[in-house]
């Protein structure tokens, strides 16, 4: 049985993002990734200007007539999900926590997939692979995909036991190079792969580069403001979610706060860096902010260099 909030939430998310999907990113989803190759479609009669090297020959010796080959874009895609959901994900200060945006952008994704037929899968992960759901069409698929994502439980919890007034943790650790090896050794075709995660994990470069080389990689980094910066509240315990380790701070001391913000700028401009090395678009989707938006740009981007090409 489904616990009644998480079908209100379902329904919620089915709701806004199935007409974010129809309003705002029907046409920029479809012309911002190219097909799969072409396919054969029929044959006709040879007009002058048709390129030789398509000429049917058995066609055109049977019927006594020169005949050429007709293709189309093979535009069936296949849609992977790499949905990172460690411990980290479940922080969030603004709208919401960054696993609740995760299911979001999933969900937005998933829905503008199969508006234009393309099949859509699903790869979980913690500190390992936690689920994956093999590539399928539909509503109903889809629902199931968001369903995975927002009602996610691990397989295990963490060794320590944690005090009964913090909440359990999502996972045990990030490992973005499992979920990553996962997707090169599971989709033996290529396909379009969402990467979704705040990439606050080490060690999952060579994997990136690896399906990037396999897949057409698009990575969405989820923020919180409070990644970024730190507010001067005095002395605070903090708590690494992931670890369970604590830590005393003084944010009231301007110099602890300069040295995260310079820490944290760093960790964005390598990653960025990385990804732009790797020819991988990226984008930016802030828990503070609109999911959509971010998303339309980037097919609009893509678009516009395809059709330049």
């Amino acid at each position: 049985m489904i616990p009644k909030e998480l079908l209100a939430a379902l329904r919620t998310i089915e709701i806004h993002t199935a007409r974010f999907a129809n309003e705002n990113l029907s046409g920029t989803y479809a012309s911002s990734f190219k097909g799969q190759g072409l396919a054969f479609r029929e044959v006709r009669p040879y007009q002058p200007g048709d390129d030789v090297r398509t000429i049917d020959w058995n066609v055109s010796a049977r019927m006594n007539e020169t005949f050429v080959k007709v293709f189309v874009e093979e535009r069936e895609m296949t849609v992977n999900l790499v949905v990172d959901l460690s411990p980290s994900q479940r922080f969030g200060t603004r709208r919401a926590p960054k696993a609740r945006v995760a299911s979001e952008v999933g969900a937005l994704l998933a829905f503008s997939a199969i508006r234009n037929n393309d099949r859509v899968g699903l790869i979980v992960s913690t500190s390992h692979v936690e689920r994956m759901v093999p590539p399928k069409k539909g509503e109903k698929h889809v629902m199931r995909v968001v369903r995975e994502i927002l009602g996610f439980e691990p397989k295990y919890r963490d060794v320590a036991p944690r005090p009964p007034h913090l909440p359990p943790a999502l996972g045990p650790s990030t490992d973005l190079r499992g979920a990553l090896e996962a997707l090169v050794g599971v989709a033996k075709r290529r396909s379009i792969a969402f990467i979704v995660s705040d990439f606050l994990a080490q060690g999952y470069e060579r994997a990136l580069a690896l399906a990037s080389r396999k897949h057409d990689v698009i990575c969405v980094v989820l923020s919180d403001p409070r990644d970024l910066t730190l507010p001067d509240v005095g002395v605070v315990t903090f708590e690494d979610l992931e670890s369970g380790e604590t830590v005393v701070v003084d944010t009231g001391d301007k110099r602890v706060r300069a040295h995260h913000a310079r820490a944290m700028e760093q960790l964005a401009l390598s990653r960025k860096q990385l990804f732009s090395k790797l020819g991988i678009d990226q984008v930016d989707v802030r828990t503070d902010g609109s999911f959509v938006k971010p998303l339309r740009d980037l097919f609009a981007r893509r678009g516009k260099r395809i059709h330049a090409r």
